[in-house]
Protein backbone atom coordinates (compact mmCIF):
# COMPACT_ATOMS: atom_id res chain seq x y z
CA UNK A 1 0.00 0.00 0.00
CA UNK A 2 2.80 2.83 1.08
CA UNK A 3 4.67 1.75 -2.57
CA UNK A 4 1.01 2.84 -4.09
CA UNK A 5 0.94 6.03 -2.18
CA UNK A 6 4.45 7.12 -3.23
CA UNK A 7 3.73 6.39 -6.57
CA UNK A 8 0.53 8.36 -6.17
CA UNK A 9 2.96 11.31 -5.06
CA UNK A 10 5.94 10.84 -7.17
CA UNK A 11 2.96 11.63 -10.14
CA UNK A 12 1.89 14.42 -9.13
CA UNK A 13 5.35 16.09 -8.31
CA UNK A 14 6.42 15.32 -11.29
CA UNK A 15 2.74 16.60 -13.66
CA UNK A 16 2.64 19.55 -11.40
CA UNK A 17 -1.25 18.43 -11.31
CA UNK A 18 -3.32 15.98 -9.13
CA UNK A 19 -5.64 15.76 -12.57
CA UNK A 20 -2.55 14.77 -14.81
CA UNK A 21 -1.52 12.56 -12.28
CA UNK A 22 -4.90 10.62 -11.89
CA UNK A 23 -4.94 10.73 -15.87
CA UNK A 24 -0.80 9.09 -15.85
CA UNK A 25 -1.77 6.61 -13.84
CA UNK A 26 -5.24 5.88 -14.51
CA UNK A 27 -7.11 6.64 -10.84
CA UNK A 28 -9.66 9.15 -9.91
CA UNK A 29 -8.30 12.00 -8.65
CA UNK A 30 -10.11 11.94 -5.50
CA UNK A 31 -8.39 8.10 -4.89
CA UNK A 32 -4.77 10.11 -5.84
CA UNK A 33 -6.23 12.57 -2.94
CA UNK A 34 -6.59 10.53 -0.40
CA UNK A 35 -3.17 8.37 -1.36
CA UNK A 36 -1.12 11.34 -1.23
CA UNK A 37 -3.13 12.58 2.11
CA UNK A 38 -2.25 9.54 3.63
CA UNK A 39 1.68 10.00 3.36
CA UNK A 40 0.89 13.61 4.76
CA UNK A 41 -1.02 12.15 7.83
CA UNK A 42 1.41 9.51 8.73
CA UNK A 43 4.73 11.91 8.42
CA UNK A 44 2.76 14.98 10.05
CA UNK A 45 4.10 17.34 7.20
CA UNK A 46 2.90 18.61 4.36
CA UNK A 47 3.67 18.05 0.73
CA UNK A 48 2.23 20.10 -1.60
CA UNK A 49 1.16 24.11 -1.26
CA UNK A 50 -2.45 24.36 -2.83
CA UNK A 51 -2.28 27.43 -5.08
CA UNK A 52 -5.93 27.16 -6.82
CA UNK A 53 -5.36 24.27 -9.47
CA UNK A 54 -1.82 24.35 -9.20
CA UNK A 55 0.46 22.49 -6.39
CA UNK A 56 3.73 23.57 -5.36
CA UNK A 57 6.18 21.20 -3.38
CA UNK A 58 7.16 21.94 -0.34
CA UNK A 59 10.86 21.70 0.68
CA UNK A 60 9.48 18.42 2.58
CA UNK A 61 8.04 17.86 -0.95
CA UNK A 62 11.19 18.44 -2.48
CA UNK A 63 13.40 16.04 -0.22
CA UNK A 64 11.28 13.02 -0.90
CA UNK A 65 10.81 13.65 -4.77
CA UNK A 66 14.59 13.05 -4.49
CA UNK A 67 14.00 9.38 -2.88
CA UNK A 68 11.01 8.62 -4.94
CA UNK A 69 12.77 9.98 -8.40
CA UNK A 70 15.23 6.96 -7.16
CA UNK A 71 12.51 4.55 -6.84
CA UNK A 72 11.43 5.31 -10.35
CA UNK A 73 14.49 5.22 -11.87
CA UNK A 74 15.47 1.59 -10.53
CA UNK A 75 11.52 0.49 -11.04
CA UNK A 76 12.58 1.56 -14.64
CA UNK A 77 15.80 0.21 -14.71
CA UNK A 78 14.30 -3.18 -13.93
CA UNK A 79 11.53 -2.81 -16.75
CA UNK A 80 14.84 -2.17 -19.39
CA UNK A 81 16.24 -5.24 -18.16
CA UNK A 82 13.00 -7.72 -18.68
CA UNK A 83 11.99 -5.88 -21.56
CA UNK A 84 12.82 -4.32 -24.78
CA UNK A 85 13.30 -0.85 -23.53
CA UNK A 86 16.87 -0.35 -24.84
CA UNK A 87 15.15 -0.24 -28.43
CA UNK A 88 13.53 3.31 -27.41
CA UNK A 89 10.72 2.30 -29.65
CA UNK A 90 8.52 4.18 -27.33
CA UNK A 91 9.31 6.84 -24.18
CA UNK A 92 9.13 10.37 -23.32
CA UNK A 93 11.94 13.00 -23.06
CA UNK A 94 11.55 16.07 -21.37
CA UNK A 95 14.03 18.53 -22.26
CA UNK A 96 14.77 22.03 -21.07
CA UNK A 97 16.82 25.01 -22.72
CA UNK A 98 17.39 28.80 -22.80
CA UNK A 99 17.09 28.79 -26.28
CA UNK A 100 15.84 27.22 -29.02
CA UNK A 101 18.31 27.87 -31.37
CA UNK A 102 21.29 25.35 -29.63
CA UNK A 103 18.76 22.50 -29.15
CA UNK A 104 16.81 22.33 -32.86
CA UNK A 105 19.58 20.54 -33.94
CA UNK A 106 19.97 17.46 -31.33
CA UNK A 107 16.08 17.33 -30.89
CA UNK A 108 16.35 16.49 -35.17
CA UNK A 109 18.96 14.00 -34.93
CA UNK A 110 16.82 12.50 -31.97
CA UNK A 111 13.66 11.81 -33.47
CA UNK A 112 15.06 11.27 -36.43
CA UNK A 113 16.90 7.99 -34.39
CA UNK A 114 14.00 7.82 -32.24
CA UNK A 115 10.90 8.41 -33.89
CA UNK A 116 8.22 6.52 -31.58
CA UNK A 117 10.42 8.66 -28.52
CA UNK A 118 8.11 11.74 -27.42
CA UNK A 119 10.08 14.94 -26.83
CA UNK A 120 8.61 17.62 -24.60
CA UNK A 121 10.41 21.06 -24.79
CA UNK A 122 10.67 23.78 -22.65
CA UNK A 123 12.25 27.19 -23.08
CA UNK A 124 13.10 29.51 -20.27
CA UNK A 125 15.93 31.33 -18.60
CA UNK A 126 19.32 29.67 -16.89
CA UNK A 127 17.63 29.60 -13.41
CA UNK A 128 14.67 28.05 -14.64
CA UNK A 129 15.93 25.32 -16.90
CA UNK A 130 18.82 24.75 -14.17
CA UNK A 131 15.50 24.38 -11.23
CA UNK A 132 13.59 21.69 -13.61
CA UNK A 133 16.97 19.89 -14.36
CA UNK A 134 17.88 19.24 -10.81
CA UNK A 135 14.45 18.80 -9.59
CA UNK A 136 13.20 16.09 -12.23
CA UNK A 137 11.29 18.46 -14.42
CA UNK A 138 13.74 17.72 -17.27
CA UNK A 139 15.88 14.66 -18.30
CA UNK A 140 18.43 16.67 -20.02
CA UNK A 141 19.17 20.08 -20.65
CA UNK A 142 20.92 23.05 -22.54
CA UNK A 143 22.68 25.64 -21.17
CA UNK A 144 25.22 28.06 -21.99
CA UNK A 145 26.46 28.20 -17.94
CA UNK A 146 26.94 24.93 -15.84
CA UNK A 147 27.40 25.53 -11.95
CA UNK A 148 30.46 23.40 -10.40
CA UNK A 149 27.85 20.76 -8.96
CA UNK A 150 28.35 16.90 -8.69
CA UNK A 151 24.69 16.71 -9.45
CA UNK A 152 25.11 17.69 -12.90
CA UNK A 153 27.01 15.86 -15.65
CA UNK A 154 28.01 18.41 -18.78
CA UNK A 155 29.36 17.42 -22.35
CA UNK A 156 30.18 20.30 -24.51
CA UNK A 157 27.98 21.05 -27.54
CA UNK A 158 29.14 23.88 -29.00
CA UNK A 159 30.92 27.48 -28.82
CA UNK A 160 29.65 30.95 -30.87
CA UNK A 161 30.56 34.48 -30.98
CA UNK A 162 28.96 37.14 -29.30
CA UNK A 163 27.69 39.94 -32.20
CA UNK A 164 26.07 43.54 -32.20
CA UNK A 165 22.86 43.56 -33.57
CA UNK A 166 22.15 46.84 -35.09
CA UNK A 167 19.61 47.71 -37.27
CA UNK A 168 20.17 47.24 -41.04
CA UNK A 169 20.49 51.29 -41.98
CA UNK A 170 22.86 51.91 -38.89
CA UNK A 171 26.59 53.17 -40.42
CA UNK A 172 28.01 49.87 -38.29
CA UNK A 173 25.81 47.14 -40.54
CA UNK A 174 27.86 46.98 -43.19
CA UNK A 175 31.43 46.55 -40.90
CA UNK A 176 33.14 43.81 -40.56
CA UNK A 177 34.08 44.20 -36.75
CA UNK A 178 33.68 47.14 -34.49
CA UNK A 179 36.40 47.82 -31.44
CA UNK A 180 35.13 47.02 -27.64
CA UNK A 181 36.27 50.97 -27.01
CA UNK A 182 33.46 51.93 -30.16
CA UNK A 183 30.75 50.70 -27.56
CA UNK A 184 31.27 53.47 -25.35
CA UNK A 185 28.28 55.56 -24.77
CA UNK A 186 26.48 53.69 -27.29
CA UNK A 187 22.65 53.19 -26.15
CA UNK A 188 22.05 49.31 -25.55
CA UNK A 189 19.04 47.28 -25.06
CA UNK A 190 19.64 44.18 -22.85
CA UNK A 191 18.54 40.77 -21.69
CA UNK A 192 17.98 40.99 -17.82
CA UNK A 193 21.21 40.86 -15.02
CA UNK A 194 20.76 36.95 -15.07
CA UNK A 195 21.45 36.14 -18.78
CA UNK A 196 24.92 34.51 -19.66
CA UNK A 197 25.37 36.87 -22.97
CA UNK A 198 24.75 39.83 -20.80
CA UNK A 199 27.43 38.79 -17.82
CA UNK A 200 29.81 37.40 -20.46
CA UNK A 201 29.44 40.86 -22.70
CA UNK A 202 29.63 43.25 -19.53
CA UNK A 203 32.54 41.33 -17.59
CA UNK A 204 34.65 41.78 -21.59
CA UNK A 205 33.64 45.56 -21.34
CA UNK A 206 35.02 46.01 -18.11
CA UNK A 207 38.13 44.44 -19.05
CA UNK A 208 38.31 47.19 -21.65
CA UNK A 209 37.38 49.84 -19.25
CA UNK A 210 34.28 50.33 -20.67
CA UNK A 211 30.74 50.80 -18.76
CA UNK A 212 27.57 49.85 -21.49
CA UNK A 213 25.43 52.49 -21.19
CA UNK A 214 21.75 50.41 -21.09
CA UNK A 215 18.41 52.26 -21.74
CA UNK A 216 16.46 49.40 -21.62
CA UNK A 217 16.57 46.12 -19.90
CA UNK A 218 13.75 42.96 -22.09
CA UNK A 219 13.50 40.13 -20.90
CA UNK A 220 12.17 38.41 -24.25
CA UNK A 221 14.75 37.66 -27.07
CA UNK A 222 12.12 38.41 -28.95
CA UNK A 223 11.39 41.68 -27.54
CA UNK A 224 15.18 42.47 -27.71
CA UNK A 225 14.85 41.97 -31.55
CA UNK A 226 11.87 44.60 -31.39
CA UNK A 227 13.53 47.10 -29.86
CA UNK A 228 17.02 47.42 -31.98
CA UNK A 229 14.89 47.20 -34.68
CA UNK A 230 12.70 50.71 -33.51
CA UNK A 231 15.97 51.94 -33.39
CA UNK A 232 15.82 51.88 -29.42
CA UNK A 233 19.29 51.03 -29.00
CA UNK A 234 22.03 47.83 -30.17
CA UNK A 235 21.79 44.70 -28.64
CA UNK A 236 24.30 41.55 -27.85
CA UNK A 237 23.73 38.03 -28.64
CA UNK A 238 25.37 34.67 -29.27
CA UNK A 239 25.91 34.67 -33.36
CA UNK A 240 23.90 30.96 -33.48
CA UNK A 241 20.55 33.43 -31.85
CA UNK A 242 20.86 35.83 -34.91
CA UNK A 243 18.29 33.98 -37.26
CA UNK A 244 17.22 35.59 -40.09
CA UNK A 245 15.87 39.58 -40.17
CA UNK A 246 15.99 42.08 -43.20
CA UNK A 247 15.38 44.68 -40.62
CA UNK A 248 18.95 43.78 -38.83
CA UNK A 249 22.20 43.58 -39.60
CA UNK A 250 25.28 41.69 -36.79
CA UNK A 251 28.45 42.86 -36.37
CA UNK A 252 31.24 41.27 -34.65
CA UNK A 253 33.42 42.84 -31.72
CA UNK A 254 37.20 42.11 -32.12
CA UNK A 255 37.45 40.40 -28.80
CA UNK A 256 38.65 36.81 -29.07
CA UNK A 257 37.18 35.95 -25.94
CA UNK A 258 33.51 37.21 -26.40
CA UNK A 259 32.17 33.70 -26.87
CA UNK A 260 29.45 31.48 -25.91
CA UNK A 261 29.38 27.91 -24.82
CA UNK A 262 26.89 25.90 -24.96
CA UNK A 263 26.34 22.39 -23.05
CA UNK A 264 23.65 19.25 -22.60
CA UNK A 265 23.58 18.82 -19.05
CA UNK A 266 21.85 15.63 -17.31
CA UNK A 267 21.51 14.98 -13.62
CA UNK A 268 24.86 12.71 -12.76
CA UNK A 269 22.34 10.33 -11.23
CA UNK A 270 20.34 9.46 -14.20
CA UNK A 271 23.23 9.70 -17.16
CA UNK A 272 22.99 5.91 -17.67
CA UNK A 273 18.94 5.86 -17.70
CA UNK A 274 18.78 5.03 -21.42
CA UNK A 275 16.33 7.72 -23.01
CA UNK A 276 19.28 10.12 -21.33
CA UNK A 277 22.47 8.38 -22.30
CA UNK A 278 20.52 8.09 -25.99
CA UNK A 279 20.19 12.03 -26.22
CA UNK A 280 23.94 12.58 -25.16
CA UNK A 281 25.32 9.85 -27.45
CA UNK A 282 23.96 12.53 -30.03
CA UNK A 283 25.92 15.33 -29.43
CA UNK A 284 29.22 15.80 -31.47
CA UNK A 285 32.69 14.94 -30.16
Amino acid sequence: MFQTQLRAFHAVAVEGSFTRAAARLGVTQPTLSAQVKAIEEHCGAALFDRLGRRVVLTDFGRRLLDVTQRLADAEAAAAELIGDARTLRTGRLRVAADSPYHVAPLLAAFHGRYPGVQAILSIGNAGAVLDDLLHFAADVAILADVPDDPRLHAVPCGRHRVVIVVPREHPWAARPMVAPAELAGQPMVLREAGSVTRRLFEARLAVAGIRPRIVMEIESREAVREAVAAGIGLAVVSEAEFGADARLAMVPVDDPLLVTREFVVCRTDRRRVAVVRAFLELVPG
